[in-house]
């Protein structure tokens, strides 16, 4: 029987290196221009940001003074959980942005999460219109409105969008002060937006959330005018 001899075969890393080295002189490639980076490609946060905004304000950017006033405070307070860490939004000031339909407060709101995230700091947000948070709460078989209403109180960042859209009742005052009392209360920062005159806004969401409301936020109040309805006429 014919026994074959075969070359003793490199093992490990100095195997890989040498095929490796043998391909590229094959192709006529210089080994030191196709050196792999170390580690990972750096995650971009601001490409991740798109997958929680509506398409419609995915790249909504913040121009008001105040707005822009906003999120350098909130990026000013953001924390390193740890040494080395990146900072994340913690605590900060709120803003109250009050006007007519179409007046570009949502616009800002969402801009606002953008510009932050821009600025280097980490943001974990969410974002719900006042209708939609007491649909979501409201008691029914098989959900845990109590659970919900604290993940929404207790995240770091809220757009609350629409306040006073939804129709009064007692239910919705005793909500809407638990949520913004938790969030005044360890000073959470919020973004609200709501279509009434903040003159008007203790006759509907009672006297604890309007004092409340009174402390923790700035109030902007932008133009009567409907930039919806402008744009679509242009």
């Amino acid at each position: 029987m014919r026994t074959r001899h075969r070359e003793p075969q490199l093992l490990g890393n100095e195997a890989t290196l040498e095929r490796v080295a043998g391909i590229l002189a094959a192709r006529n490639i210089d080994p030191a221009a196709a050196t792999i980076p170390d580690g990972p490609e750096p995650f971009r946060p601001l490409d991740a940001l798109p997958a929680g905004m509506p398409p419609r304000y995915q790249a909504a950017v913040a121009d008001h003074p105040t707005v822009l006033d906003w999120v350098r405070e909130v990026s000013e307070a953001a924390v390193a959980p740890s040494r080395g860490a990146r900072r994340q939004v913690a605590t900060g000031p709120s803003l109250l942005m009050a006007g007519v339909v179409g007046a570009g407060k949502t616009y800002q709101a969402y801009g606002a999460v953008r510009a932050l995230v821009q600025s280097g700091v980490g943001v974990r947000w969410r974002a719900t219109t006042a209708a939609d948070l007491y649909a979501d709460l409201r008691p029914r078989p098989g959900v845990d409105s109590e659970r919900e209403l604290a993940a929404v109180s207790r995240c770091p960042l809220l757009i609350l969008d629409d306040l006073g859209a939804a129709k009064a009742s007692e239910w919705v005052e005793e909500v809407t002060y638990r949520l913004i009392n938790r969030r005044y209360n360890y000073e959470l920062p919020t973004l609200i937006t709501t279509n009434l005159a903040i003159r008007d806004l203790r006759s509907y969401l009672g006297d604890r959330v309007a004092s409340r409301l009174a402390q923790m936020t700035t109030r902007v109040e932008f133009e009567p005018v409907d930039l919806r309805r402008r744009s679509a006429a242009a």
